[in-house]
C-alpha cells in the first residue's frame, strides 16, 4: 500500500475526515484529480432528476458547462424551466429541457418516460439524484411510503422504462446518488417502509438509500457492461437544503466542515464524464474511488441473496414493470 493510499484508507476508517470537506480537499490534491472542466460531454444526452436544488443543481450547472444536453425531470415545472433557461443562456453548446413529473406519482413517471422515449432514441446517462427526507411519514398516491417511492420505486421504474434507450449508447450509464447514511441501515424488505408508530425520517432515508445501493449492484449483475454500466455513490456530508432543513442539529454541529454542493456533486459529474466509469459496473463510490458498501457486521449480515431477491421482487411489484429478473 502506497502512502497516499494509506492516508486515504485512514480517512475512510475514521469517517468524519472522509465524509467532510477535509476528505475532498485532501484526496483531490493527493491523487491530482483532473478538473471537471477537462472533460467533454458535448452531444451526450443526460436525464437528471432532482436538479433544481442542492447537489442536483450543482451537478446540472457543471454538466451543462461540459456541453451535455440535459433533460431535467422535476416536480416544479416553473422552477425547472427557469433553470433550463439559465443553462441554455450560459452555455450555448448545451440544450436543457424539462420533463415534469412528481416521482411519488408513478403514473406521472410513466408519462414522463414515454415523452423522453419519443424525443430521444439514445440516452447516454440516466442520473437518479432526487431524494427526500421527511420528518413525518408521508404516503404516495398508491400508499407506498413517499421517500421509498421517490428514491427506490421511481428510479427502478425509470431505469426499466428507459433501458433500451440507455443500451443504445453502448454503454450507457446509470448513476444513483445514495448517501453515507446507508451505512447505518441493514437491508430489509419487510421493514423497508416504516410505520406511522415507529417512523423516523433519518432511519427511513437510510433504509431507502441502502436499497438503492443493492439495486445498483443487482442491475449490474443483470445487464452486460458492454450495454450499460451502473454506479452508485455518496457525496459525503454537503451543505444542501436536505441536510440543513431535515437535520438542523447535525448541520449546526458539523456545519463548518460540510462540503459545498459542487464538492458533493464532483464524483457524480466525474462518473458521468470520465472514460474510467465506462470500464466497470456495480460499484459504490466516494471521491472518485470505489468504497465498501458495509462498515458494520450487522448490515453485512443482512445482505443475503434471499433479501436481495426479495427487494428486487418488491420493486417489480410496486413499479408494475417487467425487469430482468
Amino acid at each position: 500500500m502506497s502512502w497516499k493510499t494509506a492516508i486515504d484508507a485512514a480517512m475512510e476508517t475514521l469517517v468524519i475526515p472522509s465524509f467532510t470537506k477535509v476528505g475532498y480537499s485532501v484526496r483531490s490534491r493527493l491523487f491530482d484529480w483532473p478538473p471537471l472542466a477537462a472533460y467533454d460531454l458535448r452531444h451526450k444526452t443526460i436525464v437528471l432528476s432532482g436538479a433544481t436544488s442542492g447537489l442536483g443543481l450543482a451537478a446540472a450547472r457543471q454538466l451543462a458547462a461540459l456541453g451535455a444536453n440535459l433533460v431535467l425531470v422535476a416536480r416544479d415545472a416553473d422552477k425547472a424551466g427557469r433553470l433550463a433557461d439559465e443553462l441554455n443562456r450560459a452555455h450555448p453548446a448545451t440544450d436543457a429541457s424539462v420533463e415534469t413529473a412528481d416521482l411519488s406519482d408513478l403514473d406521472q413517471v410513466r408519462a414522463a418516460c414515454d415523452r423522453i422515449r419519443q424525443r430521444h432514441a439514445c440516452i447516454d446517462i440516466l442520473i437518479h439524484n432526487a431524494g427526500a427526507l421527511f420528518n413525518q411519514r408521508r404516503e404516495a398516491a398508491d400508499g407506498t411510503e413517499a421517500s421509498c417511492q421517490i428514491m427506490v420505486v421511481a428510479p427502478f421504474l425509470m431505469t426499466a422504462l428507459l433501458l433500451d434507450r440507455i443500451k443504445a449508447a453502448s454503454p450507457g450509464r446509470v448513476i444513483t446518488m445514495s448517501s453515507g447514511g446507508m451505512y447505518t441501515a441493514p437491508l430489509t424488505v419487510n421493514e423497508l417502509e416504516m410505520s406511522e408508530q415507529d417512523y423516523s425520517g433519518p432511519k427511513q432515508y437510510a433504509r431507502a438509500k441502502r436499497a438503492q445501493v443493492v439495486l445498483n449492484e443487482m442491475w449490474a449483475e443483470r445487464i452486460a457492461a458492454r450495454q450499460a454500466v451502473f454506479h452508485a455513490l455518496h457525496p459525503g456530508w454537503a451543505k444542501t437544503p436536505g441536510i440543513t432543513d431535515a437535520l438542523p442539529g447535525f448541520s449546526r454541529i458539523i456545519g463548518p466542515l460540510l462540503r459545498t454542493p459542487l464538492q458533493g456533486a464532483d464524483t457524480l459529474v466525474w462518473l458521468a464524464a470520465s472514460p474510467q466509469a465506462a470500464t466497470g459496473s456495480g460499484a459504490f463510490w466516494l471521491d472518485r474511488a470505489v468504497r465498501p458498501t458495509h462498515k458494520l457486521s450487522s448490515t453485512r449480515a443482512s445482505d443475503t441473496p434471499e433479501n436481495r431477491q426479495a427487494l428486487w421482487n418488491w420493486c417489480v411489484e410496486r413499479a408494475g414493470v417487467d425487469a430482468p429478473g
